[in-house]
């Protein structure tokens, strides 16, 4: 296809549409909930039937995120991505025609399956091809591009919803759902085409033997094309060393996944996304409209638009911060404030809310002329939105795709991936029936988790900010306890500077002399 795209900014950012991707299909949802087309084709599905629908992405995404290691290193992670575009279509025309719940269903099972494989493959690629100054950044635009996706269909979903009379119009037309369900192929056919100019990943080209390539790649990204400049001598011969001590040990990944180093970080990366689900972010994409009828708001999908529009503006202070302040302390700030937001809003439902009497609303609890409770309420929701998005939105993606070791990355990346889809199907199912049950209430559960993951994340999540991927060695296995600070400096850095001054000498796939 001859000269590959080149620019790390360009790469990532492209490869995130796998990421916008799962913004579509959570939007695709929260946007028809209140439309009577959707209603009343599907027979007003409520309780754990709409919780059964919601919770198919996210059990395909289970599965998909499962068998991502094993396309992503047979074929490489810029192909498994594209077979992933490839599913998303197939499960977006299943979506877009689908003449029953079982067909729906079916749909969102398949179109799950790419979203697992794009989650777990898009941060690692875009890992493995960032400098370490720019990782962070790199692997967060994943989390913005799923911000775009999210707002982008909710637009076409709010656009959507006054075809064929209107949401509220009983007689409304199926394609209120139709039209903005078969949009959703038009990125992942960019993706799928688009990608054949974009490079290998320099980790996976080198564990595949095919050095030139991966110093070609290296020397296109991080030297300006330049395969003598120190840095992109000193990058190739870190991974160059790092490779051949995995294979001196005979290192199975299988074998790597079940020491005591690795299992540390494994669990790290898991807890990571499991606390991202169970903070209740995702009950205020899903779900928002729901949120917004309990507070009592009369236009629940323009005021739930406000909220989409928060999540993608404040994720970019966490992209242009995140390599300067680090990891460690957005989660814990994050953390903090999230539990305080769910605490205050929890505490205005249960203090002034009463019982809804209508059996066909999908909310039990709401505000009855409360205005400035329901003020109080969605600038809650605003505020939990915004403080997730500078936080644990970003880090949840970029800590797992950089703290394992080559050999097992793709594979420890996928269980973490799991991680959060197994919750996120649990989350999916659960809180329609959990509003109808338990309301207000809901909000102090979230609230307690958020609670846990303070605790979790001060025990546990070092800094990781500075150090290259063949590094974080140092940073897991050192015996420094997590909330101290790892020695500062890196040894790319040190190797770089021995290249220069031509103590070092580095041959492609030899030696060093």
């Amino acid at each position: 296809m001859g000269k590959k795209v080149s620019n790390i900014y360009v790469i990532s950012g492209f490869a995130a549409i796998g990421g916008a991707l799962f913004g579509f299909d959570i939007s695709s949802m929260s946007g028809v909930l209140g439309t009577e087309a959707y209603k009343r084709y599907f027979d007003n599905p409520l309780g754990s039937r709409q919780g059964g629908i919601t919770a198919a992405m996210p059990a395909g995404s289970l599965l998909g995120a499962l068998v991502s290691s094993y396309l992503s290193d047979r074929w490489g992670r810029k192909v498994a991505i594209q077979i992933g575009a490839v599913i998303w279509i197939l499960g977006a025309i299943l979506q877009s025609s689908a003449q029953n719940l079982g067909m729906l269903i079916v749909g969102r099972i398949v179109a799950g399956v790419c979203v697992g494989i794009t989650s777990s493959t898009v941060p690692v690629y875009q890992a493995e091809m960032a400098q370490k100054e720019l990782r962070g950044r790199m692997v967060s635009l994943q989390q913005w591009a799923i911000t775009w996706g999210i707002l982008i269909q909710f637009f076409i979903q709010y656009g959507a919803s006054f075809y064929g009379g209107g949401a509220k119009n009983p007689n409304q037309r199926p394609g209120a759902f139709r039209i903005p369900w078969a949009i959703q192929i038009i990125p992942a056919v960019i993706l799928l085409v688009g990608l054949f100019w974009f490079p290998y990943s320099p980790r996976w080209l080198a564990s595949k033997d095919r050095w030139e390539e991966a110093l070609e790649v290296l020397a296109d990204v991080h030297g300006g094309g330049n395969r003598s400049d120190p840095r992109v001598l000193a990058e190739y011969k870190e991974i160059e060393d790092t490779i051949r001590f995995e294979r001196e040990e005979a290192i199975t990944s299988f074998a790597e996944l079940t020491k005591p180093r690795t299992v540390k970080r494994v669990v790290l990366g898991m807890s990571l996304q499991m606390w991202s689900q169970l903070c209740g972010m995702n009950v205020m994409m899903y779900y928002i409209v729901y949120v917004m009828q309990g507070a009592g708001i009369n236009d629940p999908l323009l005021t739930a638009s406000i909220q989409y529009i928060i999540n993608v503006a404040m994720t970019i202070p966490a992209i242009i911060y995140i390599d300067r302040l680090g990891r460690r302390p957005a989660l814990l700030v994050g953390s903090f404030l999230m539990m305080t937001w769910l605490f205050i809003s929890g505490a205005i439902q249960g203090a002034y809310g009463e019982p809804e009497t209508d059996p066909t609303q999908p909310i039990t609890w709401k505000l009855v002329n409360k205005p400035s409770q329901a003020k109080a309420v969605v600038a809650c929701s605003y505020l939990f939105v915004a403080t997730f998005a500078t936080t644990w939105g970003p880090i949840s993606w970029t800590m797992p795709s950089e703290v394992f070791p080559h050999k097992v990355r793709a594979k420890a990346v996928s269980l973490s991936t799991a991680s959060n889809w197994a919750w996120n199907c649990g989350l999916a199912f659960a809180v329609p029936p959990l509003l109808r049950s338990i309301n207000w209430k809901m909000y102090m559960v979230f609230g307690t988790f958020n609670g846990l993951a303070f605790i979790h994340m001060f025990l546990t999540a070092p800094e990781t900010k500075g150090k290259t991927l063949e590094e974080m060695d140092v940073v897991f296995d050192s015996g420094i306890p997590a909330w101290r600070e790892v020695p500062k400096g890196s040894r790319l850095d040190e190797l770089r500077k021995d290249i220069e001054e031509g103590k070092v000498k580095v041959n492609v796939g030899g030696e060093k002399e």
